[in-house]
């Protein structure tokens, strides 16, 4: 965990610039609402939807990021009024609740701008809980949630829009389906009944802070798929809420709600939000943690027994999800790997072929996408995967191929990003053994994707050693080779291979 935090990569020193750009979009967000006489329940609103909107919006371009984060207000006021309105009316309140959960993961189904959607839907339900916002106050928390998002806004499209200058990203969508063949509308299910168990078991610890079990069910769903993603999200979570709450004792509880202490520690809780997110996700609720215990110092409700409640809270949701995706239309590690991973596969191929038509002399033909969506993908196999190379998985022999394939795709993508450097120099030039190299790398994808394939892949080419000194020729022959070596991790010969045919 160390290692992920402070060992990790960080190519173009993007997760930098994304937590430094949040620390001053949402530090602006707050101070503007400051500025516009609004109460601290309003600016910490107002500082929530800044959050969510730099933090959730992920979509492939910049002006889609911008109609996305216009759109959520639209989705968010409906919803902050239902929850305003609903706090004397327990049971009412409990199933609009639940229907925003369910209709927030449903949205998945239509990419990022569902999946942003619906979490600003769903926590603006948890937040108006959590201050216990009233009718009487929603045109101030409108107002300031605009201001906010406008302030946000300002510095993400406009002062700091380091996107720009990036390749466009392309989020990997889930694989589709009709009915409960879709991932999504069974995460919906699964979500909307483990919420149910969350809230009840957490009204019975307690008739105040339940929803934070509800809300600790959502967020182990978030960007998971399989069975074995979410139990491994929803122990890192426990993890990460068990030392945020740690740090809380040391860190929060002495400032007993000091204004200027307390808000700087919010601002380093925020930075380790985003820094963290791509790498660790115990590390991210850690930051959560701290992050929230500070905000109920602010309001002058924070003490140790408050830190207990919300690890038992935290734990009561985790229990909510586990059970969910355990019992109901369960989703099995071993679909969702097989798919991310040939998926993958795919991407390398269509990669290659990019970059030999740049290199053939087609201007159109532009491998660096392609990259970027294989650095998406490696991430969504990597995610699929963790459950097998976790330190507590008792199967030691999938866990060593998982590790294998794991090291195999990152080979594939380090020749990868090299064949499109070569393909981008103007003076690279078309050489007629590329075809028949690019030929074996297709033929190697099919055999490890194509259903029925041999247990073994065709080797790599012999390629003369006068064509492997080339740039372009030794990172195809490098790539065929890597290819090759997946065949038995992938395939297997034995009784458990890592994905079947």
């Amino acid at each position: 965990m160390l290692k992920r935090m402070f060992v990790a990569p960080d190519a173009g020193r993007v997760r930098l610039r994304f937590a430094s750009r949040a620390v001053l979009g949402i530090g602006l967000a707050v101070a503007v609402c400051g500025l516009a006489g609004h109460s601290l329940m309003a600016a910490i609103i107002g500082g929530l939807a800044a959050l969510l909107a730099l933090f959730t919006v992920t979509d492939a371009t910049v002006r889609g990021q911008a109609v996305t984060t216009a759109l959520l207000p639209v989705v968010g006021f409906p919803v902050l009024a239902l929850a305003a309105g609903l706090h004397d009316l327990p049971v009412a309140r409990d199933i609009a609740f639940l229907t925003v959960m369910g209709v927030g993961v449903y949205a998945r189904r239509w990419g990022p701008r569902g999946h942003s959607l619906g979490v600003f839907a769903f926590m603006t339900f948890f937040i108006t809980q959590f201050l216990r916002a009233e009718w009487q106050q929603l045109p101030e928390l409108y107002a300031a949630v605009l201001l906010s998002l406008l302030a946000s806004s300002a510095v993400r499209f406009g002062l700091w829009c380091y996107e720009r200058r990036l390749p466009t990203a392309v989020p990997p969508v889930p694989p589709a389906g009709r009915g409960l063949a879709r991932a999504t509308t069974r995460q919906a299910v699964q979500a909307t009944l483990g919420g149910a168990f969350a809230l009840s078991l957490g009204q019975l610890v307690s008739g105040e802070r339940w929803y934070w079990a509800v809300g600790a069910t959502w967020w182990v769903f978030v960007n998971t798929t399989s069975r074995g993603e979410t139990l491994v999200r929803g122990f890192r979570r426990l993890l990460g809420t068990l030392l945020g709450i740690g740090a809380g004792f040391v860190l929060v509880v002495p400032l007993n709600g000091a204004a200027v202490p307390s808000a700087a520690l919010v601002a380093v809780s925020v930075f380790g939000i985003f820094y963290t997110a791509a790498v660790s996700y115990t590390w991210m609720m850690l930051s959560v943690t701290v992050l929230a215990s500070s905000l109920y110092g602010l309001i002058g409700v924070l003490n140790g027994d408050l830190l207990v409640l919300r690890l038992v809270e935290t734990g009561v949701g985790a229990l909510g999800a586990v059970l969910a995706v355990l019992l109901v239309l369960p989703i099995t590690t071993h679909a969702t790997t097989h798919g991310w991973i040939e998926r993958a596969l795919r991407c390398v191929h269509a990669c290659t072929a990019e970059a030999a038509a740049r290199l053939a002399g087609a201007a159109d033909a532009d491998p660096a996408h392609r990259v970027t969506e294989l650095e998406a993908l490696l991430g969504r196999v990597r995610l699929s995967v963790a459950p097998l190379v976790h330190p507590l998985c008792p199967l030691r022999a999938r866990k060593q191929r998982a590790l294998q394939v794991l090291a195999l795709l990152d080979a594939c993508a380090h020749e990868v990003r090299g064949l499109a450097a070569v393909a981008a120099d103007p003076e690279a030039s078309h050489d007629a053994r590329l075809a028949a190299a690019c030929w074996r790398v297709e033929a190697a994808v099919e055999a490890l994707t194509a259903p029925g394939a041999a247990s073994g892949a065709t080797a790599p080419g012999d390629l003369p050693q006068a064509a492997v000194a080339e740039p372009a020729l030794a990172h195809l022959h490098s790539l065929e080779k890597a290819l090759a070596a997946l065949a038995t991790p992938l395939r297997g010969t034995g009784r458990a291979p890592l994905i079947g045919a």
